[in-house]
């Protein structure tokens, strides 16, 4: 059986013009192993399409061509991408070397398609390098070597898987005459060793030292004679069956290491564009991350106000609006109404399998009453001759707030006490607003002064001490007077009026169960929680929705970073067009230029996200700072999921940006690859 036929084979082009050119024409002839071929001929009579077909890179032909009697006309491409890595060693002419890999690595690459360990395929390589007069030269890149020492790394590479065919195209075309003696020489000892050497040559001379010529001109075979004067040094046949046994080993493809490997060596040769490439990605990472962490830090901040002017284990109860004028009209609860709420919050509890049960007239719940005050409906003057202070806020006994609230003084649960002249004066609290109004220099003046207080709807005026100041700073910019309940009870029902509450204090076991019952009320359409929450759920909400637009934001400048790598790749695929040609001459699967590219553009996405956290935490550090020295406290929160959520995202953007170039390569037609220029 020979170890190559080739039946019958008609080959044709089809051109710009739509006509069609005629390449190959009933091409039929063998060869068998040992034998040092030269296939010559003009330029266009058909000897280089001859090689493309032999080594499987082009299939589009009419008759057969037979591999140890198997028809590549029968193999799949998972079987022409294996015929090729282990069957057939191609030199090029113009060596088609890979520039940013050293020779060592280019000598080695064949295997490393296949999986071979580290250590095995470079002592492979080694002894091929050596054998060839490189054993100097593994660490340099091609462009330090001459023509000669670039051919002889090219022979290497392709007898590194031990093929049993050479296929070289004009591998004397750029050499000079004495480095064209000496790579003759090289490749005649391969013919001798019992490999089936193919040369396609212009050159008569070069043909001469084969041991067999085959003319060819338009497409057929004009000539196929054996050299009567080429002697050959047969080399030992029990060698070379040795040499084929140990290729029967398991074949392996590219490993995801391997091709991480080639993808550092890739993205280091072009290490100034890759660099932008993820400094751009990061870019985008950095303000997402900020983004994120600047909304998280403003509603934290106006959550924590909001909780550090209330009481965790206070719930407070209102009546939900249903206009605006609801603010300036209390919304007061009946009997009936406080009944209700209590069994509503108590049978929500029960299901939620809180044991707690409140009941009315109990200690744990009481009353208060609140009310936004239209322009002079309430007044103070510190005594009958002063200019009357407008309230804008009153409120029953501060409840509600914590001691940290307590600016100065005293929160009193006493009504009134009796002064020195025996006169009956209440007490009552203010914001610090206060201190202003009295137009008071410092904070602990207001206390113990005596003001009168005038509420005109209940015809109330009446003399009362300031015992506390409180920080209100949710409602700093009002003045708000604080008077006990029950005081504040007895003095309209002097006036012959009925004060009802327009607020419930429901003291709770835990600030969980607070948190519970203020849950369900923030989802019901009867009830409201205090002022103070609704104010921070509002803010929240806004915050939420503004947290949500900057995210947007960054995932829009996400996108344009995944169009850039994916436009980059695309060029790099272009710019690699030759390197793709020779990656799959020697075997490379469309899944391994897949594994490559996709991996490039992971390792993009890997830096970036690298570069991204560390600047995320630089700038998120200066930002603090200078917060801090502004304003006094840093709008900014950090999770750990923000930084987990980019490194995902930028993982992600760039795979799926690498898919369609690398999809893109995987399918570029290796004929037309090794062609580009």
């Amino acid at each position: 059986m020979k170890a190559l036929e080739i039946k019958h084979i008609y080959k044709e082009y089809k051109l710009e013009n739509k006509t069609k050119f005629q390449a190959l024409n009933d091409v039929s002839v063998s060869f068998d192993k040992g034998e040092l071929v030269s296939i010559i001929g003009e330029s266009g009579s058909g000897k280089s399409t001859l090689m493309n077909l032999i080594g499987g890179l082009d299939t589009d032909y009419d008759g057969e061509i037979l591999i140890e009697g198997k028809s590549l006309k029968s193999f799949k491409d998972k079987q022409l991408d294996d015929y090729r890595k282990k069957k057939i060693g191609f030199v090029f002419q113009s060596f088609n070397l890979i520039p940013h890999l050293s020779i060592l690595d280019n000598v080695t690459i064949p295997l490393t398609l296949s999986d071979v360990k580290e250590s095995e395929k470079n002592e492979k390589a080694k002894i091929i390098l050596k054998k060839l007069g490189l054993e100097n030269q593994i660490k340099k890149k091609p462009t330090q070597l001459s023509g000669g020492q670039k051919q002889r790394v090219a022979i290497a590479r392709a007898l590194i898987n031990d093929p049993d065919i050479i296929l070289a195209d004009e591998p004397t075309g750029s050499l000079d005459s004495q480095t064209t003696a000496q790579i003759l020489e090289i490749l005649k000892e391969i013919a001798d060793e019992g490999k089936l050497v193919i040369m396609v040559t212009h050159s008569e001379k070069v043909a001469s030292v084969s041991s067999r010529i085959v003319k060819i001109a338009d497409g057929q075979i004009i000539e196929d004679k054996m050299n009567q004067n080429y002697v050959s040094s047969t080399k030992d046949q029990q060698i070379i069956e040795e040499q084929n046994l140990n290729k029967k080993k398991k074949e392996k493809h590219l490993s995801f290491l391997s091709a991480l490997k080639l993808s550092v060596h890739n993205m280091w040769a072009s290490r100034t564009k890759n660099f932008l490439m993820a400094l751009g990605v990061s870019i985008s990472l950095v303000s997402m991350i900020l983004m994120l962490a600047f909304g998280a830090g403003l509603t934290n901040y106006i959550n924590d106000l909001a909780q550090s002017y209330t009481n965790p284990k206070i719930v407070t109860v209102t009546k939900s609006s249903t206009g605006f004028m609801d603010f300036f009209t209390p919304q007061t609860f009946t009997e009936d109404d406080i009944t209700q709420v209590t069994n509503d919050i108590n049978d929500y509890l029960n299901n939620e399998n809180i044991e707690t049960e409140f009941r009315v007239n109990q200690s744990e719940i009481k009353f208060g009453y609140s009310t936004y005050i239209l322009s002079g409906q309430a007044t103070i003057q510190v005594d009958e001759t002063s200019e009357e202070i407008n309230i804008t806020s009153l409120t029953t006994t501060p409840y509600y707030y914590t001691e940290e609230q307590l600016l100065v003084g005293k929160i009193s649960g006493s009504a009134e006490t009796v002064s020195e002249t025996g006169e009956k004066i209440g007490e009552v609290i203010f914001n610090s607003k206060i201190v202003g109004e009295l137009g008071l220099e410092n904070i602990e003046d207001a206390i113990g002064k005596t003001v009168i207080v005038k509420i005109k709807d209940y015809n109330i005026e009446k003399k009362m001490k300031i015992t506390g100041i409180i920080d209100s700073s949710m409602t700093s910019q009002i003045l708000a007077i604080y008077i006990d309940y029950d005081y504040l009870k007895s003095l309209t029902e002097e006036q012959g009026k009925i004060l009802s509450p327009t607020s419930l204090y429901i003291e709770t076991d835990s600030e969980s169960t607070t948190n519970l019952i203020n849950s369900y009320l923030n989802t019901s359409d009867k009830y409201s929680v205090s002022m103070e929450n609704q104010m921070a759920n509002m803010f929240s909400e806004m915050m939420s929705t503004f947290s949500f637009a900057l995210a947007v934001i960054a995932g829009i400048s996400l996108l344009v970073a995944m169009i850039m790598i994916m436009v980059v790749l695309y060029m790099s695929v272009s710019e690699r067009t030759r390197e793709i040609g020779v990656l799959k001459s020697i075997g490379a699967r469309k899944k391994d230029i897949k594994k490559i590219f996709t991996t490039e553009s992971f390792l993009v996405g890997l830096f970036s996200e690298i570069v991204g956290v560390i600047c995320s935490g630089i700038v998120g550090a200066i930002f603090i700072i200078i917060f801090k020295a502004l304003i006094g406290f840093a709008p900014l929160t950090f999770y750990w999921y923000y930084f987990a959520t980019a490194i995902g995202l930028s993982v992600l953007i760039s795979v799926l940006a690498g898919l369609y170039p690398a999809s893109k390569a995987a399918k570029l037609d290796p004929v037309e690859s090794l062609r580009h220029e």
